[in-house]
């Protein structure tokens, strides 16, 4: 028990005094979950938009595919990830795998139902409540989607906030497509089952800290912006 606690006041050391090996994991964590996030929503929030205001044939087929990825299991979308930039796949020739550029892209496969699914409820629910004006004002497609997105950005951050959370938490797939390598690929979520198979308790706590901080910052973060919302949309 007293090894647990020594372990644990040395990783609280390493966090507070800014170790040189914890800031350069934790630096590239957030860095590829950002980027993650930031493909995710150019690609998701287009297609929650087109979802929520345009009927087509197969949109509800869309809709059940995108909730259904929501749920797939990490481990596969790295499966998934990987055969297709291996050596043998069709991109291998790109010599992608084991970078962080392939550490990325599984992100991004993850984050993106999350995000298409937030906004597309987001959007809908409003474009519902406006759609009567809007038809009135004989607005364009655009200028529908331009003014719902306006209104409801509050509420599409949080799409964003929990893209990054899952972004930043993953460690399934990117540990199959990015295989951990240090100083290259080695984030927190992975470096901590590393550290916690080789006994280093002291710098598997420590990224586990920073992790748990980084989570519930999102957390409160978006609870902050949801709450401002509600009360914006109260007045």
């Amino acid at each position: 028990m007293d090894d647990l606690w020594q372990a644990f006041f040395k990783a609280i050391s390493l966090v507070v005094t800014l170790d040189e090996q914890l800031i350069e994991i934790v630096w590239l964590s957030l860095r590829l979950s950002l980027s993650a996030v930031g493909i995710a929503l150019a690609i998701g929030l287009p297609l929650g938009a087109v979802l929520a205001l345009t009927r087509f044939p197969g949109r509800r087929i869309l809709n059940i595919i995108i909730n259904v990825f929501m749920g797939l299991p990490p481990v596969v979308v790295g499966l998934f990830v990987y055969l297709l930039l291996s050596r043998s796949g069709p991109f291998g020739v790109m010599g992608l795998l084991f970078t962080p550029t392939a550490m990325i892209i599984a992100q991004v496969i993850l984050v993106v139902p999350i995000v298409t699914a937030i906004s597309r409820q987001v959007l809908e629910e409003l474009y519902n409540e406006y759609d009567e004006l809007l038809r009135s004002l004989d607005a364009s497609w655009f200028r529908r989607v331009t003014a719902l997105v306006w209104d409801a950005k509050f509420s599409l951050t949080t799409a964003g906030l929990a893209g990054f959370g899952r972004a930043v938490s993953e460690v399934g797939a990117v540990m199959i497509v990015g295989g951990n390598i240090d100083h290259l690929t080695r984030v927190m979520t992975t470096a901590i089952a590393l550290e916690a198979r080789k006994g280093d308790l002291t710098m598997a706590l420590s990224l586990g800290i920073v992790l748990m901080i980084v989570a519930l910052g999102v957390n409160l973060i978006a609870y902050t912006i949801t709450e401002s919302a509600k009360r914006r949309h109260a007045r």
